[in-house]
């Protein structure tokens, strides 16, 4: 195990961080009553039936706004699928970035923490943990490239939230290799989006969170650990 490294113990299970959308303060500044219950709508319906399946009249539904509404603030469904990307970056980055782990002193535990929150949150109805900008990118990467770019940088933006502490971790375990913080940061977002996709595919969360703890065993093994917790 490398030296001053303890594994942080944590056994705070969150609840899906993707249930509790709306009860984040994600919009700065805020925006109106109806442009946010549509963000929101989007949020929940999207991930639930696909970007392409979705159309303006369930988000109205389930917004409960009206057309004339939505088209106030959105001249396209992309327009809105856009707005809800940047929420969607927003809402993780806030979410992870007070999460029980980050208080741990070791840059490597708050990686590892990270990992273990992400795979507990795997779990409940499908549609309540996957990923709204994974979803929307599969279904418009050809077709509609302001949204394919918006879902990028929500994707990429929460990637290099990791790259500070994965190249702290480097640095202070003495981890050497022919990998940079940045491509072990994208490394873990694939990890997850595959495993959402396992997940829909198999009907069942267990094809994610198998994925997830392949994932966490990878890392700790680059970091020189014990594949499994509690382990020398």
């Amino acid at each position: 195990m490398p030296q001053g490294h303890q594994d942080s113990g944590l056994t705070h299970k969150p609840t899906s961080w993707y249930v509790s959308f709306k009860e984040t303060d994600y919009m700065a500044p805020r925006q109106s009553p109806a442009k946010e219950k549509l963000i929101d709508a989007a949020v929940k319906v999207v991930r639930e039936k696909g970007y392409n399946a979705t159309s303006v009249d369930d988000l109205c539904r389930e917004a409960g706004v009206t057309k004339g509404a939505f088209f106030h603030h959105f001249p396209t469904k992309a327009d809105l699928g856009i707005a809800a990307a940047e929420a969607w970056k927003l809402h993780a980055n806030d979410l992870f970035g007070n999460a029980p782990f980050m208080a741990q002193d070791d840059p490597l535990d708050r990686i590892l923490g990270y990992l273990d929150y992400r795979r507990d949150m795997l779990d409940g109805p499908i549609g309540a943990f996957t990923c709204l900008v994974g979803t929307m990118v599969q279904e418009s990467y050809d077709t509609l490239p302001a949204l394919r770019e918006a879902c990028q940088e929500s994707i990429w933006g929460h990637a290099r939230t990791l790259v500070d502490d994965i190249e702290a971790a480097r640095k202070r375990h003495g981890v050497a290799g022919d990998w940079t913080a940045e491509s072990l940061a994208l490394h873990t977002q694939a990890v997850l989006q595959g495993a959402f996709i396992l997940a829909k595919a198999a009907d069942d969360p267990q094809a994610a969170r198998d994925t997830a703890d392949h994932l966490i065993r990878y890392v700790r093994m680059l970091f020189n650990l014990s594949p499994e917790k509690g382990n020398p």
